[in-house]
């Protein structure tokens, strides 16, 4: 059954501007429990960042996360986005074509509202998958 986007997604995406160093942006996602965020100027979004890109982009190649903005090494634009209008079928669809694992949600005028994974689709679409179980767990620290 499709959905609206606005029905799987986890509301209030967690934003940090640009200059924002690495060190900082995971002290956030540690306290918030998150994998990514996004990078944004109010309503001006300019990027996304992952533990991912911070491990693999950043440690794996010596740069200082002390000094190393979320700016310098976030995904770029053109950032792939949807609106909470959009149907979940739309997601899956750009979560194929551009090899993506989430997308941010923003409403008209591009202001982020939240964002929609792989794992909120899976639980939402195939409730009994082995990826909607692990999506429900507990996080491990």
């Amino acid at each position: 059954m499709t959905r609206h986007v606005r029905d799987v997604m986890s509301p209030g995406a967690t934003a940090v501007e640009p200059m924002t160093t690495l060190t900082e942006a995971a002290r956030v996602m540690r306290e918030q429990n998150i994998g990514d965020v996004l990078v944004a100027y109010d309503c001006d979004l300019f990027g996304v960042l992952t533990d991912r890109d911070i491990t693999v982009r950043a440690v794996a190649e010596g740069r200082d996360p002390k000094i190393t903005t979320v700016g310098s090494l976030c995904t770029r634009p053109p950032v792939i986005t949807l609106g909470p209008d959009d149907t979940t079928d739309h997601a899956v669809e750009l979560m194929r074509r551009h090899a993506l694992r989430r997308l941010p949600v923003v409403e008209h005028g591009g202001c982020p509202v939240g964002m929609v994974s792989l794992g909120d689709l899976a639980t939402t679409e195939d409730p009994h998958s082995a990826l909607a179980d692990i999506s429900r767990a507990a996080p491990n620290r």
